[in-house]
């Protein structure tokens, strides 16, 4: 079998590189710095954001994106959101023509407001197959081989159904999508709900509110959803609901963490420079409105997240805000 190549060496890339490579594949881990290519190769664990699990020989870490790109079919896209787009446009010319590119990041891009599969067809002038692989899944998790299912969503069916074939494993089950658009909108939005609920916890307000916040935030990525084409059943399932859920409550949260701290009353540049990982919910807060004053969509919780984010409001302030807006109908679009 060819190897499989995974851009970016961060926790879920490197999760994901130990996962493909228990199957007996060859694994590329592309990192651009290569002190922490040294690093991984010689420990054999990721020092700086997975310390406790063993990486496998048959993980090659490599620090030339030509290197590792050559001959491979299936190119898995792991950086965080602010760098796809510049290391696609590297690694563009070197993709062989059967490269199946596999989007692993969750947000969307400041400026342009695209969603990350779109990032990817820009970028490669849509000469290649996109496979949106998200759903609940912390990365930890899945190198632990912790049981985990997750979605790959492509308008491609034939290129999704490989990536399920080539990618599941004894804890990692995979189901197939073609909304692409439910897919992406619920993977990034529940970062931003996530840190919302982060604050509830910080505030010590109770589960009633954050039974709440889990509901209605629900109802508001699904409202941006349907306006990019996405279908609301898609946001009943993994990539919506059960993204959401794990998100907003699990301790592994680096959002939910985020939003924790702004409830104690922490600023935001203290708490993201104790934090090695990137919380995408903190940038993705901005563009989710813009996108969806894009479609003329209300985003009431995002809106209150941005004030807190900004400095404009605080956590309080604005659980008062949206406790106070006018009582309506649950079913109001």
């Amino acid at each position: 079998m060819k190897p499989v190549t995974i851009l970016g060496a961060g926790s879920w890339g490197t999760a994901l590189a130990v996962h493909v490579a228990r199957s007996g594949r060859e694994v590329r881990l592309w990192a651009r710095d290569a002190s922490h290519v040294e690093e991984i190769g010689r420990a054999r664990v990721n020092p700086r954001y997975l310390s406790d699990v063993s990486i496998p020989e048959s993980v090659r870490p490599i620090a030339r994106i030509d290197e590792a790109l050559d001959g491979v079919d299936f190119v898995v896209v792991a950086v965080p959101t602010h760098g796809v787009r510049g290391v696609m446009r590297a690694a563009a010319p070197l993709l062989t023509e059967r490269a199946i590119l596999v989007s692993a990041a969750k947000g969307l891009e400041t400026g342009s407001l695209m969603r990350m599969s779109q990032v990817l067809a820009a970028e490669t002038a849509g000469r290649h197959a996109v496979v949106v692989l998200s759903g609940p899944s912390f990365a930890a998790e899945v190198a632990r081989e912790l049981p985990t299912a997750v979605l790959a969503a492509s308008t491609d069916p034939a290129a999704a159904e490989n990536v399920q074939e080539q990618f599941r494993g004894r804890g990692f089950r995979i189901y197939g999508s073609d909304d692409v658009a439910g897919v992406e909108i619920g993977g990034a939005l529940k970062n931003v709900i996530a840190i919302a609920a982060g604050c509830l916890e910080g505030l010590g307000l109770g589960h009633n509110a954050m039974a709440a916040l889990i509901t209605r935030g629900l109802a508001e990525i699904s409202r941006l959803a349907c306006a990019e084409g996405g279908r609301r059943d898609t946001l009943a399932g993994l990539s919506g609901l059960g993204d959401l859920v794990l998100t907003c409550t699990g301790d592994l949260s680096r959002n939910r963490r985020v939003g924790v701290e702004l409830g104690r009353g922490r600023p935001l540049p203290d708490i993201l420079s104790g934090i090695r990982m990137v919380a995408e919910g903190v940038r993705t807060t901005g563009a989710a409105l813009a996108l969806g004053a894009r479609h003329g969509i209300e985003l009431p919780i995002a809106a209150q997240m941005a004030a807190v984010l900004e400095g404009r409001s605080s956590p309080m302030v604005a659980v008062q805000s949206l406790m106070g807006r006018r009582q309506r109908s649950e079913t109001d679009s």
